[in-house]
């Protein structure tokens, strides 16, 4: 009796098992196809279009672009793009995000810094220092605080998710930054938008005056409804004040130590100033006076495992210097690629980045991304672009010029041709070991095809295969004048 009980008992709780799990593999599986089609949706690319920024937001030293982050291109690859113009000693106020950044710097210089969490002061003056921005002279003082890197044209600059940074024109001219958020990276918990939390400033009064504007300078805006579109959902996130703004001032007394008209200060309730500020004379940081920096690092480009910790990590690496190219045409130009190797932190937010220069009317080989996506921003000049998807479908076909974005999609082929003036660019991808595949050309798929693999796939004859494989021996660039009569290869 005893054992029939048992055995009735373990009946039930296999069957109630066996339930639960089919119940979870059910909703699991739901889960799973609902993600799919979200991927799908997000990546049904017809048409591209190389884009402008479509807002543009003015500060007190600078400006702010905005490039609009429901487009289908950016909604694919699932980030957002930003440019900075600073004046001259001005100060783009400390912000962290949501999603991981990538900063290149267009052009000038600067200063940047980057506050880790749980990270020391590393930088310290006890009793008398040179400070950055005194000319030479010395002043008793005592400060403490994280690193503080020296930026200049072609450095990129890695931001993990939730930590601050900040930005300074120390130069004679303006310094402009590209920002790329990857909003798509795991280390987002939120949503898909890039959320900019700022600790100074007030971005509502910067914002405040020109939202009739701005909502009439993004095409595809809608009229609020009980659910909010991603326009007014950005608009709303990005229309409030500093985090510090919604505490109340005695807490923030308390925490601080502080009385309570400082902690209103903190809240900048009445600045206007915007995100980009006017520092008065100079800004005075502790920093290293050469600006050897470069130099130094140059040392450091292999991840040892040991010595270098989080806290220790470098944070940009320049790749403007030409002699830092890893693919080199004299005839066609270079492409520099930065990737988790040489900046080992790109790792943790899996992302790379791609610097560009082609020559006049020279060629990049057809290729495409095997593993990532590629936002491609133009630096100088202008080229003529073509960008085919599945099933042969061509995409884009057009010029695009400086201050341009275009979104290559994972696996879509790509063809960029530099105009008279050459072509710049640099390309953020959402991989931190981007890799892409040539079509044409000496590395390519069609060298590492047999003869009678091409012979059959398109009706041709050996001679005819031989040319389709062996007439271009460059790799990647091509030069504009090495496509002149067809070669023979016996």
């Amino acid at each position: 009796m005893a054992y029939s009980s048992l055995f009735s008992l373990s009946l039930c709780f296999l069957v109630l098992f066996h339930g639960c799990l089919a119940q979870l593999e059910q909703v699991t599986g739901q889960s799973q196809r609902q993600q799919q089609q979200r991927f799908q949706t997000e990546c049904r690319i017809n048409n591209l279009n190389a884009q402008e920024p479509g807002r543009r937001i003015e500060s007190e030293a600078g400006l702010s672009e905005y490039w609009n982050r429901n487009d289908e291109q950016f909604r694919c690859a699932g980030v957002d793009l930003v440019r900075h113009t600073i004046q001259r000693r001005g100060l783009l106020l400390p912000s962290f995000s949501n999603a991981p950044r990538l900063v290149y710097v267009v052009q000038g210089r600067g200063l940047h810094g980057a506050a880790i969490p749980g990270c020391p002061e590393t930088f310290q003056s006890e009793s008398s220092s040179q400070f950055r921005g005194e000319q030479g002279s010395q002043r008793l003082s005592r400060d403490q605080h994280q690193k503080v890197r020296e930026i200049r044209e072609g450095d990129v600059v890695a931001i993990p998710a939730g930590v601050a940074h900040w930005i300074y024109n120390d130069g004679e001219s303006q310094l402009i930054v590209v920002i790329l958020y990857d909003t798509s990276n795991q280390a987002n918990q939120l949503d898909e938008n890039a959320r900019r939390f700022y600790l100074a400033g007030n971005p509502h009064q910067q914002q405040e005056g020109g939202r009739q504007r701005r909502r009439e300078s993004w095409p595809g805006s809608r009229s609020r409804s009980r659910s909010q579109s991603p326009e007014e959902r950005e608009r709303s996130q990005q229309s409030g004040s500093n985090i510090f703004n919604g505490f109340d001032e005695e807490f923030l007394a308390d925490s601080f130590n502080i009385d309570n008209e400082l902690a209103m200060r903190i809240q900048n309730r009445d600045d206007q100033r915007g995100i980009i500020v006017t520092v008065e004379d100079e800004l005075r940081v502790l920093s290293p006076q050469s600006r050897g920096e470069e130099q130094e690092e140059r040392g450091l480009d292999r991840d040892n495992g040991v010595e270098e910790t989080f806290c220790t990590l470098r944070l940009k690496h320049n790749i403007a210097d030409p002699q830092r190219a890893d693919v080199y045409n004299e005839r066609g130009g270079r492409i520099t690629s930065l990737n988790s190797f040489n900046l080992p932190i790109l790792r943790y937010i899996q992302l790379s980045a791609e610097r560009g220069v082609l020559y006049r009317n020279a060629l990049v080989a057809p290729h495409y991304n095997l593993n990532s996506h590629s936002v491609i921003y133009v630096i100088r000049g202008n080229a003529r672009l073509q960008v085919v998807g599945e099933n042969g479908q061509n995409v884009f076909d057009g010029e695009v010029r400086e201050g341009q974005a275009l979104t290559v999609p994972q696996n879509f082929a790509v063809i960029k041709k530099a105009g008279n003036q050459g072509f710049e660019w640099v390309a953020f991808k959402t991989n931190d070991n981007a890799k892409i595949n040539a079509l044409a050309g000496r590395l390519s798929t069609m060298r590492a095809l047999p003869e009678d693999v091409l012979i059959n796939a398109y009706r041709i004859d050996r001679e005819e295969a031989r040319r389709l494989k062996y007439n271009r021996d460059e790799t990647t660039l091509f030069s504009s004048d090495s496509s002149g009569s067809p070669r023979r290869r016996d």
